[in-house]
């Protein structure tokens, strides 16, 4: 097929480097403009626009595609289908009306269970034992097209949000490749949304990602997760910030947010209900440690709360 991609961060390259792969002609990339990044903060443009390059792709950057002059852009390509992956401009309906076969969106989730721009994080903090992605039809809603091919992958008590985004990344990859094959074939039926059964995946903030240690031992643990590796779960230790980026669910109990122990096993921490052990751990301008490296140079005695 003949294809117009866009798409911005690494999730997205995934999926680009799939359907290069497949063989489809990718006729021209969008990509979100260059941002400050680094130390240095640097014009440094996306994955996607570095992995376009690579191949010697067409990449256009609008700021918007409201404007007639980026719409005709679009329409003089003449794709077939435009395929769009995390890509961070609305879509408006005179975009979604040109390409013959429509806009396919990769997302990250099972729809219509969590729509919106952090699907991945919002299934790790709600408990959900598994996940996905879908190809999604889009329309003019908030991700709420019809369905036309699902990926489930299974969330494990060992990921967290960069390693599921990972193996979602891999099976949007194969999901999208597949279903334009079926596109192509004319056997891809969509199927619509229970917008009844929808939540909305709503963008993460700092602030939410203070633990607060009246809460119980297994939400901490997913909220630990959920965060890693952005904007990580903190509390304070001393009055600075602590950041936690691996703990699990133990048993314990006492005053949350005081220490039950702290030995290279971990740091135990008592929650609203059950304890959580910290095992890797970060304070301000310092370096991620495991805890037994941390307590090397941070003595944590035990009786010592956490937080505010």
């Amino acid at each position: 097929m003949k294809l117009i991609f866009a798409g911005t961060p690494e999730f997205a390259a995934r999926a680009l480097a799939a359907l290069i792969t497949a063989g489809h002609e990718i006729a021209l990339v969008l990509t979100q403009p260059d941002r400050p990044a680094g130390r240095g903060m640097k014009l440094t443009p996306s994955s996607v626009k570095q992995l376009a390059l690579q191949h010697g792709l067409p990449v256009a950057q609008p700021l918007t595609l409201k404007d007639v002059e980026a719409q005709q852009m679009l329409r003089d390509v003449g794709a077939d289908a435009m395929v769009v992956a995390a890509y961070g401009l609305i879509l408006p309906e005179a975009v979604l009306d040109i390409p013959p076969l429509g806009c396919l969106n990769i997302h990250a989730s099972l729809l219509p269970r969590w729509r919106g721009a952090a699907p991945i994080q919002r299934a790790i903090l709600a408990g959900d034992s598994e996940t996905g992605v879908t190809i999604m039809q889009m329309d003019v809603g908030l991700d709420t097209g019809a369905m036309l091919l699902k990926r489930v992958v299974p969330i494990t008590v060992a990921d967290n949000a960069a390693s599921l985004h990972d193996k979602l990344a891999e099976a949007g990859g194969e999901a999208i490749v597949s279903a334009l094959t079926q596109l192509a074939q004319g056997t891809l039926p969509g199927e619509a949304q229970d917008d009844a059964q929808a939540n909305y995946a709503a963008k993460l903030s700092k602030e939410e990602a203070r633990v607060d240690w009246q809460r119980p031992a297994s939400e901490l643990a997913r909220a630990v997760r959920g965060y890693n590796p952005f904007p990580g779960a903190f509390t304070s230790l001393q009055g600075e910030p602590l950041k936690l980026w691996q703990a699990a669910e133990a048993e314990g109990k006492g005053q949350p947010g005081k220490i039950l122990a702290a030995d290279s096993r971990g740091v135990l921490v008592a929650c609203g209900d059950g304890a959580l052990l910290v095992t890797e751990l970060q304070r301000a301008g310092g370096k991620r440690l495991a805890v037994a490296q941390f307590l090397a140079g941070n003595p944590m005695p035990v009786g010592q709360t956490l937080g505010g």
